[in-house]
């Protein structure tokens, strides 16, 4: 039996970059940036005003003028007036351009205006305040933002701001999710009680759309001639195949024997962990992946998370951070399987994050997930693990 160590070994071993494309970029959240964003002009472009009030020459402070001739009002977009003498200023909005003779903002709080005159409330001025220079963020041609991040809302401000009205993203691999099995309805049909309705497939995709990736869905009944044919189609029109169900011991389980026959190589077949020991991974000879996941909706959820999403994010170039937490009370495990514990999050008021353990009644047991935050991955090696120890965790809802 595959060790989850090896598992994940052979999975990540298949990641490959599936190319680019260029899409709008108000299209691109959640995307993966495949190109560095660079500056266009400095940033801020001008040196600009941070605070509404007037702007001045300091040299006027420093010769002990207190009152100010307003020559005119400066608002964002406009092109600056110069001042031509030290008693002179500029009424000047937050944003707006500064003048080349001024180099200090005094804010409306600080002066009383009347008469066209602005005269100081305070002494307390600074040479240069309330101003945010040309270039001080960023200069022309300097990396606004690097390539491989999660394109999020900063980065849709940050390329309208430097114009890039089109953003070269990295292409997400063409994927299908099938479900298999008889006892499986619709989702609008009232099941008997011996069928369940279709949810595997519905939890699969919508963790996928997080990544911004729109998988197709597929069901196939257990009939071998069906499944044969419909796996054929889908070895050659997508990347990647998630399949849920049909891969155990059972009569009706025909994925793995069909799968053999269509040339797809079985890399492994069932892991040294709970849940999901009966996970099934291969790669057809033209390239194609299949993750193939037991039907239990919880064995499919935990491997989706702790095997796919990483292979995905290591194909887009994605390198993602380990997440640990702290248990809260003890937990014996002593089948020789490495165990992926459902557990509630908390973040206490120190910043650590605290796991506490939330049994349920097996892999079936999809109600458990409602209540839980993620899976902790406890090894292999131990069978008793305390409270106050860490242990890694792959989270599948935010806790913040």
């Amino acid at each position: 039996m595959t060790t989850v160590a090896e598992a994940e070994k052979i999975i990540l071993a298949t990641a490959k970059d599936y190319g680019t494309e260029l899409v709008p970029f108000e299209q691109a959240l959640g995307h993966v940036l495949a190109e560095d964003l660079t500056a266009d002009r400095d940033l801020p472009p001008c040196n600009r005003v941070t605070m509404d009030g007037i702007a001045i020459s300091y040299t006027a402070i420093q010769s002990g003028i207190r009152a100010f001739h307003i020559k005119d009002t400066i608002a964002a977009g406009d092109e600056p007036t110069d001042i031509t003498h030290l008693n002179e200023c500029v009424e000047i909005m937050t944003g707006a351009a500064l003048p080349a003779t001024t180099d200090t903002v005094i804010r409306y709080e600080d002066l009383e205006i009347k008469d066209g005159i602005a005269t100081l409330l305070t002494s307390d001025i600074r040479q240069g305040q309330n101003l945010h220079y040309k270039g001080k963020d960023k200069k022309q041609g300097d990396v606004v933002a690097t390539a491989s991040q999660f394109i999020n809302p900063a980065h849709i401000s940050m390329a309208a701001s430097v114009g890039k009205s089109m953003l070269l993203v990295k292409k997400l691999p063409r994927t299908v999710i099938i479900s298999t099995g008889d006892e499986l309805v619709a989702v609008n049909e009232t099941p008997t009680p011996y069928q369940v309705r279709r949810s595997n497939s519905y939890a699969v995709k919508a963790v996928l759309q997080q990544y911004n990736l729109h998988a197709d869905t597929l069901h196939i009944p257990d009939e071998p001639d069906i499944t044969r044919t419909q796996i054929e189609k889908c070895l050659a029109q997508y990347d990647v195949i998630i399949l849920s169900g049909g891969i155990s011991m059972g009569k009706f389980d025909y994925v793995p024997q069909v799968l053999e026959e269509l040339k797809v190589e079985k890399l492994f077949h069932k892991v040294q962990q709970r849940p999901g020991k009966p996970f099934w991974f291969g790669k057809h000879i033209n390239g194609v992946l299949v993750f193939a996941f037991p039907g239990n909706p919880v064995s499919t959820f935990m491997c989706l998370h702790r095997y796919f999403l990483p292979w995905l994010e290591r194909s887009l170039d994605i390198v993602a951070r380990p997440a640990f937490a702290e248990l809260n009370e003890d937990i014996n495990f002593t089948p020789a399987l490495q165990y992926f514990a459902q557990v509630k999050l908390k973040i206490c008021k120190h910043g650590h994050v605290h796991a506490t353990p939330m049994e349920g009644h097996g892999s079936g047991d999809f109600a458990n997930l409602i209540d839980t935050d993620a899976f902790m991955e406890l090894p292999l090696e131990q069978s008793i693990f305390k409270k106050g120890e860490v242990y890694r965790i792959w989270p599948f809802k935010q806790i913040l």
